[in-house]
């Protein structure tokens, strides 16, 4: 495809049909959330296959994608701890694991299993195609608060960069999952919140990148760069969940979107950290 029509899109189509037409070399950063293989309803069986037809799959659209991605660019997968070995071990055979990303879902304590530890986070590998990846820490730094710059008053901290404008955020990212009281809610049972796909999308893709989602869902990295001023390309092959997102698309274009953005929120990309501070403070915002 040599023209630009398959820019801003979003596709009702099997994302393995779109990724073939991309062009070689075209994608900035590709931020994927394809199905567990947990069993959950996506109104088909991707979520429901045996575990050597599942791998299989994700390995053929991972092969499929990778050529798509810019020697600059980047892949941030969505999985969980029962199928991220085998994953991340074909990733890191064709690209450069750059992080491990724990996301802590908040999950409350409510009984569960006796024979195991309860599950509470997902996992998001962090890939890049080369050593001269994209990376802009800047845009995504966490804050210190004034109580804290005031007590780095000595003068080895004066001048110090990373004091005015924070320090760079952990790999493990505290974020309520979202649930049915949620603003931003929108009728999918897996749906990302916006705080962390806008954090990957702020971080590895310039502006005016572009961003590819092979599996958009509800549409939340159409919503995160439309946001933040990049480019992207999505697909979904449900066609409920395709018409979730052109109206999430709708409502953001028309200005009735009632969702601000993360970087625009308590004058920051989060709130500002006390170096005192538990870990539960640590988090997106």
């Amino acid at each position: 495809m040599k023209n630009l029509d398959w820019l801003d899109t979003v596709r009702n189509i099997d994302a393995l049909e779109g990724i073939a037409s991309l062009p070689d070399s075209s994608i900035d950063l590709v931020v994927a959330d394809p199905p567990y293989n947990l069993g959950k309803d996506y109104g088909n069986e991707s979520d429901k296959q045996e575990s050597k037809e599942f791998l299989a799959w994700t390995e053929n659209w991972l092969s499929l994608v990778i050529p798509k991605i810019k020697q600059t660019g980047s892949l941030y997968i969505f999985t969980t701890w029962r199928y991220s070995p085998e994953i991340f071990v074909f990733l890191k055979s064709r690209m450069t694991m750059i992080n491990e990303i724990i996301w802590d879902r908040r999950v409350p304590s409510m009984g569960g299993s006796t024979r195991k530890y309860s599950s509470v986070h997902d996992t998001i590998g962090f890939f890049a195609k080369s050593k001269d990846y994209y990376f802009d820490l800047d845009s995504v730094r966490v804050p210190y608060d004034e109580e804290t710059k005031k007590a780095r008053s000595r003068s080895i901290f004066v001048g110090k960069k990373w004091l005015e404008v924070g320090y760079n955020p952990k790999d493990l990212w505290t974020v309520s999952r979202l649930h049915r009281i949620h603003s931003e809610r929108e009728n999918h049972p897996t749906q990302k919140p916006l705080e962390i796909v806008e954090r990957i999308v702020k971080a590895s893709c310039p502006e005016n990148g572009i961003v590819l989602d092979p599996f958009a869902g509800s549409g939340t990295t159409v919503a995160a760069c439309l946001l933040n001023n990049r480019r992207y390309v999505v697909y979904e092959i449900n066609a409920d969940y395709y018409d979730i997102i052109t109206k999430r698309v709708e409502r953001i274009q028309n200005g009735s979107y009632n969702i601000t953005p993360i970087s625009k929120r308590n004058g920051g990309y989060v709130k500002p950290i006390s170096e005192k501070a538990d870990d539960n403070q640590l988090s997106l915002i």
